[in-house]
């Protein structure tokens, strides 16, 4: 951000239902940003297993604006929709992870802002009781190529949900793949990239869960390259799946971010 500046709104959209111990990780990682004008905001599905609670007691004490409900949903992605429609940042990041980089919000503004683009996204990395089981590293690209952004650290300005509208919630894995290849499809949306590890993403979610959650999202994702007008779909998510593969096998930049990150925590 150019000094003097006005500090836009950043909005973090939550999603929780009975996930206590994720939501207070995302919170607390969310509370070491050094990014100034953060809204929290959270539709919670209604839990009873103490999460709501925590909720109160977090918005009491953190450094940043906390916009919440509690209540019914049509799960995750209507609950998405629900943040969106809630939201009131001129930035807009669905989050449910862990931000383990300090300035990882400062990084993506900065990389919209410097290169007078409409989103910005960057580096994850998915770990698994300590242990690296991937890393997301897709730098730029094109849908046709199986390349897309890894959601949670895709940041967008609101103008780009007013223009391309809400998650399609007949899709129960791919909504967020569909919703990608939708706003990106055209090339209006330009891009910028943080190369760098920002996020780390829970492992075990519904498009990472087991060979039948795969095989799930892979049809999915076809049909929604199918809807938006793609050719060759199903080549499209096979390539997809191949570069997913190649996120296993490398993990040697994974490993240089990790100790880059543990390096600049011990010098603050």
């Amino acid at each position: 951000m150019k000094e003097g500046a006005v500090v836009k709104k950043v909005s973090i959209m939550m999603m929780s239902y009975n996930s206590l111990e994720n939501v207070k990780n995302t919170l607390k990682s969310i509370e070491t940003q050094d990014y100034p004008n953060i809204e929290i905001v959270i539709s919670d599905g209604g839990s009873t297993d103490g999460t709501v609670e925590y909720i109160k007691k977090f918005e009491k004490k953190t450094k940043y604006e906390v916009n919440w409900v509690s209540e019914s949903d049509k799960g995750l992605f209507d609950a998405m929709n629900k943040d969106v429609h809630r939201a009131t940042g001129d930035y807009l990041l669905v989050f449910n992870d862990q931000l383990i980089d300090k300035s990882a919000i400062t990084k993506l503004v900065n990389a919209i802002e410097e290169n007078d683009a409409d989103a910005s996204h960057a580096d994850l990395v998915f770990l698994d009781q300590g242990q690296i089981k991937r890393c997301w590293k897709m730098g730029q690209g094109k849908i046709t190529t199986g390349w897309l952004p890894a959601h949670p650290t895709l940041l967008l300005k609101r103008e780009v949900y007013d223009k391309y509208g809400d998650y399609d919630t007949k899709y129960r894995i791919a909504a967020d793949y569909e919703f990608m290849s939708r706003i990106f499809k055209d090339g209006s949306v330009k891009l910028a990239y943080v190369p760098q590890v920002l996020v780390r993403m829970y492992y075990g979610g519904a498009s990472t869960g087991g060979l039948k959650n795969y095989y799930n999202s892979f049809m999915e994702g076809a049909d929604a390259l199918k809807k938006n007008g793609y050719k060759f779909p199903y080549t499209i998510s096979m390539i997809r799946s191949a570069r997913v593969v190649l996120q296993f096998i490398n993990k040697n930049y994974a490993v240089s971010e990790l100790r880059r990150l543990r390096k600049e925590r011990k010098e603050m």
